[in-house]
């Protein structure tokens, strides 16, 4: 189909002067779906927007790969250089996954002059403030719509339809695999580790699943976010991360006896104290819009001084949702180099994270408990020395000799909960601390 189609943007180069060159590196399942956008939609895009996009080269490892789409032999480019030095290509799209080599492309094109879009939010994460400083030593746009919740428009509208608002808070399901297990479990009462399963074969979980579960997926998106709604860059290493595995469907079942649904949530705050930068399990009340985002789907909330509350919704991966990110970011980049606007040059500050300890929040815990009189007393003694008070209480018994005892607080610091935890955790009659997860109001 692509040979065709490589063989028809030939035949267009006699009717279009101010031709853009555009490489892609890596041709994988996103990479596919930019490839087959740029070619068959190339009339129409250059309708819209009077940028008219040549797919000129594709850079991956093995050329003779059995790959779903074809391509004519000389749209492979042999290296990297073979890419940079072509004067003709304007735009370097980064497909390619990971850190290495992807971070040294990227700065290789920068300092070629070439405009580069990525969907690579590992690389943002780690090193976004290099990559930006560069961009603007070589007055070229770095674009990356693509790397936080796939085909949602998220990344331009934070950057230019906000750019005049003071940002509160974004708080997000920016990850499609934990929510759709979390979705399966919620609704269908089934196990993690069942629905875990079910993702892979699927192809929602990957064979090795520990970035999704674990929370370090979404974490990486959440630098982006933060960068973008604080001016402020936080490294992947401040940002406190914990994943759905410990997430039991008993926690499912309290927790919307108290009016919540569990969701693993990406949270970025600015506080007094300074920027809270957090994923984690968390309650949120099921009237809240982010309770009703289900399945693979990504939702963002942000809220904001001038405009108030805003929620961007969507598929957040896939070949196509992704791949249509990342072709809008390749024509805002093409616009600016036909002179239709200018470079951004954004700068972000240098900045850390609020430690988790310090930060305030109300609390879910679930202990599993000896089923006698008196427990509920010695617990909430231990609560009180802390300063840590119940909102809300439930405790089921009387026919084994484990019973759950679960409890929301009111506002704390985490800290001062860990210390009660802790403390609670070595009396007799508790048998075990099974889950301790945050709850946010949706305030």
């Amino acid at each position: 189909m692509l040979a065709a189609i490589s063989y028809s943007l030939r035949t267009a180069d006699n009717m279009r002067e101010g031709k853009i060159g555009v490489a892609i590196l890596g041709l994988g399942t996103v990479g596919t779906g930019v490839a087959e956008i740029l070619s068959q939609n190339r009339a129409m895009i250059f309708n819209r927007s009077g940028v008219d996009l040549e797919l000129k080269k594709v850079l991956v490892r093995d050329p003779h790969k059995k790959r779903e789409i074809e391509l004519l032999p000389e749209v492979y480019a042999k290296n990297i250089e073979e890419i940079l030095q072509d004067e003709e290509i304007g735009i370097v799209v980064e497909l390619m996954g990971g850190l290495h080599p992807a971070k040294e492309y990227i700065v290789k094109a920068l300092k070629a002059k070439k405009a580069v879009v990525t969907a690579n939010k590992a690389v943002l994460a780690n090193y976004a403030p290099e990559l930006f400083q560069l961009a603007r030593e070589n007055n070229v746009p770095l674009y990356y719509e693509a790397s936080v919740a796939g085909g949602i428009p998220l990344i331009q509208p934070l950057t230019e339809s906000l750019v005049g608002n003071n940002i509160n808070s974004v708080m997000g399901i920016i990850n499609g695999t934990t929510n759709y297990i979390l979705t399966k479990m919620s609704n269908e009462a089934r196990s993690f580790t069942e629905v875990l399963k079910e993702a892979q074969e699927l192809g929602y979980a990957e064979a090795d699943p520990s970035a999704d579960v674990d929370g370090l997926d979404a974490a990486h998106k959440l630098t982006v976010l933060v960068s973008l709604a604080f001016d402020t860059h936080i490294p992947l290493s401040d940002i406190y991360c914990e994943g759905i595995r410990t997430i039991d469907t008993m926690d499912i079942r309290f927790a919307r006896d108290f009016g919540y649904g569990i969701k693993l949530l990406a949270i970025g705050k600015k506080t007094p104290s300074g920027i809270e930068a957090r994923v984690h399990p968390t309650l949120i009340p099921l009237n809240h819009p982010l309770a009703s985002v289900n399945d693979a789907f990504n939702a963002v909330f942000v809220n904001s001084q001038e405009v108030g509350e805003l929620m961007f919704y969507g598929r957040g991966a896939g070949r196509y949702p992704t791949a249509s990110a990342v072709v809008g970011d390749i024509v805002s980049a093409g616009r600016i180099l036909n002179g239709i606007g200018t470079t951004l040059s954004r700068k972000f500050a240098k900045g850390r994270a609020v430690p988790i300890a310090e930060t305030k929040g109300s609390f879910y815990v679930r202990l599993m408990v000896e089923d006698r009189p008196g427990v509920l007393g010695d617990i909430a003694y231990i609560l009180g020395q802390n300063g840590v008070s119940v909102a809300s209480v439930i405790q089921e018994g009387r026919a084994h000799d484990q019973v759950p005892l679960v409890f929301v607080t009111h506002e704390v610091k985490q800290g001062d909960l860990a210390k009660s935890i802790k403390n609670i955790s070595e009396l007799a009659c508790v048998k075990e601390v099974a889950n301790v997860i945050r709850v946010e109001k949706g305030e």
